[in-house]
């Protein structure tokens, strides 16, 4: 036992021998107060949990990207605002109608309609063959094309096949009212119906993952020469204020802590027409929750340009254009709760480092006023 007791590192000192301090007691206050503050953070960071970040190669591959968007036109009607996707790897999507609503909005921004995009065309009533004259009992119609048909037996039974007809071909829709289905269908009357009106247009699209552009432009989409264009000469209007805001953009889900930096976005058009262009740097996230549910989506960063245009040049350069890319980092975002252990040894650094400081200091304040008042009483002595 005496051996034992050989091997105190803490001996004590009898009650007798203690000198207690005004300062001293300050001193154990304040680190005390300290100590409390310290505890309760560490605690805190202890119950919550802490996000790991990681970066690493993105080798995923034949995956496909959904881009959520809600973008309004104060100045472009509905009828005349198209959507189209096309992506390096050459796949094009356009006019995309699939998941797409559109909101008609009058001059102050309120709700007219409602509507998805890519309603049906109205019925037709008794209308002209391609050889003239009217449907008798049990005929079929076949509408003509004008010159786009593809085959003997290909035909367009409204003004939309007639476009698309078109567009196939890389013709422009330039005049409807020649088109027998665009004036029973009432195609530039609609137009002329929402000349003022805005556009809400909102849904997702779902791309290849690679680099690619989508843009919102007024007519539809075509290609010649492998030149993509944009065919606005139907609406016989020169310029289009293209002014908007993007209500959101996001690509993939929400995820905790995500910022979509275009979101509330606005963007006033000054010169008559013109080009704007997002070009947006798409960084792959994962992110996963102590519970173990994994969500993969994006961040992405973002810079805008606007570019002018001459009014001779309208159909090449009007529109919003959207031109992503994807970088070769992944960011991995881990939720998780610290060991018990790391939270007790923290606890311990935090009690153990204060009292030392405490300590040092206490010393130094008791040792110095002693030092001084014995330098004191020596000067009275002399």
């Amino acid at each position: 036992m005496n051996k034992l007791k050989n091997l105190d590192v803490y001996p004590k000192i009898n009650e007798d021998f203690y000198s207690r301090t005004l300062s001293g007691g300050v001193i154990t206050l304040v680190s005390t107060i300290v100590m409390s503050l310290l505890f309760f953070s560490e605690l805190r960071l202890y119950v919550h949990p802490v996000i790991e970040t990681k970066l690493v190669v993105d080798t995923s591959r034949g995956e496909t990207l959904r881009i959520n968007f809600d973008v309004t036109f104060p100045a472009v009607a509905c009828s005349i605002l198209s959507l189209d996707a096309i992506d390096i790897s050459g796949e094009q999507h356009l006019d995309v109608k699939h998941d797409i609503v559109k909101k008609r909005l009058d001059a102050h921004g309120n709700v007219i309609e409602v509507r998805p995009d890519g309603i049906g065309t109205p019925k037709i009533e008794k209308p002209l063959q391609k050889h003239g004259g009217r449907l008798g009992h049990n005929e079929t119609y076949c509408g003509s094309c004008y010159g786009a048909e593809e085959s003997d037996d290909h035909c367009c039974n409204s003004c939309e096949d007639v476009h698309d007809a078109y567009r196939s071909k890389g013709w422009a829709f330039s005049n409807p009212n020649m088109i027998d289905q665009c004036k029973r269908e009432g195609f530039l009357q609609k137009i002329k119906d929402e000349e003022g009106e805005g556009c809400n247009i909102y849904g997702s699209l779902e791309v290849n993952k690679v680099a690619g552009t989508f843009h919102f432009a007024p007519g539809k989409s075509f290609e010649e020469s492998s030149i993509h264009l944009n065919d606005s000469q139907a609406f016989q209007k020169d310029s289009f204020n293209l002014s908007h805001k993007i209500n959101r953009l996001a690509f993939g889900d929400f995820f905790p802590g995500v910022v979509n930096p275009l979101d509330g976005v606005q963007w006033m058009q000054k010169q008559q027409i013109g080009m704007y262009q997002y070009f947006i740097k798409v960084v792959p996230t994962v992110y996963s929750d102590v519970s173990g549910h994994t969500i993969r989506s994006n961040q992405f960063s973002v810079t805008e340009h606007y570019k002018g245009a001459e009014i001779g040049f309208l159909d090449t350069t009007t529109g919003v254009f959207f031109i992503y890319d994807l970088s070769p980092i992944k960011v991995t975002f881990t939720e998780q709760h610290a060991s018990f252990l790391h939270f007790l040894t923290n606890v311990c650094a935090i009690v153990g480092g204060v009292f030392t400081v405490a300590g040092i200091i206490d010393s130094c304040i008791y040792h110095g006023h002693k030092a001084m008042k014995k330098k004191m009483e020596l000067g009275k002595m002399s």
